[in-house]
């Protein structure tokens, strides 16, 4: 089944690529609204994913719905994802969630690369002031909160994030639908790189690196997954020595720590 929700995936991509570069930051905040609605309801979610209804059928449930409600774009975009076959109801909705996102990255990349790479910076770095105190952490994912506190929050730790920014941080921290906050922004900022055509290296050091030595060491890392990547680099101690890299499932690990396991394992043996 994960077969064919990548397919899907990538049908979506490939029909609605002209639809996304023309639709405004309007269009990801009806999204994510529609993504709410079926969240909130499983008689709906399983309506529009079950295979024995025909597409135009679960087409004409996302019409009824929002199409008096929503603009033009939003409705095509929903009527696309339903009329794809999903491995699971929950895959529906992160294909919804992955298309306002990339939504959000088009309306930025229409200043240029630099506006893509403004907005990756915006939710990495929001993503690491949050990472770096275990209060903020605590008030973002309290489901006693209202979600208003959690947006005044967000917006105090980043009073410059431009429109773009500031509506993906503002749905990370209100709808993380089961995720940590910051690791949604972190999803997000996933696909934000994806549409500048290169990845994020989430790299972990046992100290904190040298700016020669950061360049050289980003460059053997875009020699080595033949992409330019950012370098997402996090200090942890318990790693004793090395460099941990890791661009999508691909890990390339030579820590200590990592050394040290694979010995343990080979000797238990």
């Amino acid at each position: 089944m994960a077969t064919v929700t990548s397919e899907s995936q990538a049908a979506l991509a490939s029909e609605l690529a002209e639809t996304i570069s023309a639709s405004e930051l309007t269009v990801a905040d009806e999204l994510f609204s529609a993504l709410d609605v079926m969240d909130h309801s499983a008689a709906l979610r399983r309506a529009l994913t079950d295979p024995s209804r025909e597409p135009q059928e679960r087409a004409a449930v996302v019409r009824s719905l929002f199409g008096a409600q929503a603009q033009q774009k939003t409705v095509t975009m929903l009527e696309a994802v339903v009329s794809r076959r999903w491995g699971a109801d929950r895959d529906l909705g992160e294909a919804i969630e992955n298309l306002a996102v990339t939504v959000v990255a088009a309306q930025a990349e229409r200043t240029g690369l630099q506006g893509l790479e403004e907005l990756e910076g915006a939710l990495l770095g929001f993503r690491h002031t949050v990472a770096g105190s275990h209060e903020v952490q605590h008030a973002l994912t309290d489901h006693q909160a209202p979600a208003s506190a959690k947006q005044k929050l967000a917006a105090r730790l980043s009073p410059a994030a431009s429109a773009e920014a500031r509506l993906l941080i503002d749905r990370a921290v209100t709808a993380p639908r089961g995720m940590r906050p910051t690791a949604l922004v972190g999803e997000f900022a996933s696909t934000v790189a994806a549409r500048q055509q290169r990845w994020i290296a989430q790299v972990t050091v046992a100290k904190d690196l040298g700016g020669a030595y950061l360049e050289k060491l980003s460059s053997s890392l875009d020699r080595y997954f033949g992409r330019e990547l950012r370098l997402d680099v996090v200090v942890d101690p318990t790693v004793v020595g090395g460099i941990r890299a890791q661009v999508g499932d691909e890990v390339v690990d030579s820590t200590v720590a990592a050394r040290l396991n694979s010995l343990q394992r080979k000797i238990s043996r």
